[in-house]
């Protein structure tokens, strides 16, 4: 059980101070993991359609990705190529794939064909490793909602083997961070509101400190004062060298924090913008995004 008294005391520091990377050498201290499904492996060598060049740079790489439910084909030779420290925006309107995109990459969808490499590993072929990698949150809020907060982290650091001193300074950063306090971290999920639950998720996704941050519509039921909150967080980690990928509904979120936006249309990527090298299309971000859509662009 995690010591909660000196939260309060406890001296504010950005995401990069406080998330401690796991050790996995120290098996003494480690939380109880389940190894029973652990699965071959074999290594990046054998994916011949990605050169090593790309693999070495992009943290996430996606290559002719096609996804298909029935007869309808959602994701039609999607490319994409994401580099380590950036925030990337992936955006369009409802039904053109992104959720499912995610899905794939996540393990929790099967694609048709086509190759996902995160930091060089193919999420098929290496699932366990490269979901060690990430940590993800969906558009709807998803916990076991008959633990309580604070069980369900625990629950969430043993399934990815922390450490115990890494799982404490990660849990009493992240509720400090997200506001919460010993009493909401001690009263089942069941009774959160929805923003609540969101909150538990973002702080789920961050505790084992991902090389990756997935978030999918992560601002929804969320107050103003934690949007700020996750806001600053996004950038915090995108500092530190690791990448956050969001899709999300809200235009001016994405403009806010991205680095680069991918607008997707029919199944592939419509649009690439880089705010870097064209920062006046961060404030236009509204407007080329319905441009695309009104042009007569939708099939």
């Amino acid at each position: 059980m995690i010591d909660e008294k000196n939260l309060n005391n406890q001296e504010d520091k950005s995401i990069g101070d406080l998330l401690i990377e796991k050790d996995a050498t120290d098996e003494a201290e480690n939380l109880k993991i389940d190894e029973s499904n652990l699965v071959d492996q074999r290594s990046v060598e054998e994916i011949t359609k990605i050169d090593d060049v790309e693999v070495n740079k992009y943290v996430l790489i996606i290559k002719d990705l096609f996804k298909s439910y029935g007869k309808k084909e959602v994701l039609k030779g999607l490319n994409l190529k994401i580099l380590p420290g950036e925030v990337f925006g992936f955006i369009g309107r409802n039904g053109v794939g992104k959720s499912t995109t995610i899905d794939c990459i996540v393990g929790l969808k099967e694609y048709d064909s086509g190759d996902i490499l995160v930091m060089g590993k193919d999420v098929k072929k290496e699932a366990l490793e490269t979901k060690s990698l990430f940590g993800y949150v969906p558009s709807e809020p998803t916990a076991y909602e008959m633990m309580t907060g604070n069980e369900y982290l625990q629950f969430i650091g043993s399934a990815y083997g922390m450490l115990q001193r890494s799982f404490k300074a990660n849990y009493e950063f992240l509720v400090k961070k997200f506001q919460m306090n010993s009493v909401d971290m001690n009263r089942r999920i069941s009774e959160y509101s929805h923003g609540m639950k969101q909150k538990i998720c973002l702080m789920a996704s961050l505790i084992h400190n991902p090389s990756i941050w997935i978030l999918d519509e992560p601002v929804v039921g969320l107050d103003i004062m934690i949007y700020e909150v996750l806001v600053k967080m996004i950038k915090d980690f995108a500092t530190f060298g690791k990448t956050v990928f969001i899709t999300s509904h809200s235009i001016d979120f994405v403009a806010k924090v991205c680095d680069r936006v991918a607008i997707v249309n029919n199944g592939q990527v419509e649009e690439l913008i880089d705010f870097n090298e064209e920062p006046f299309k961060r404030k236009d971000l509204g407007r080329i995004f319905f441009k695309i859509y009104d042009e007569g662009k939708i099939k």
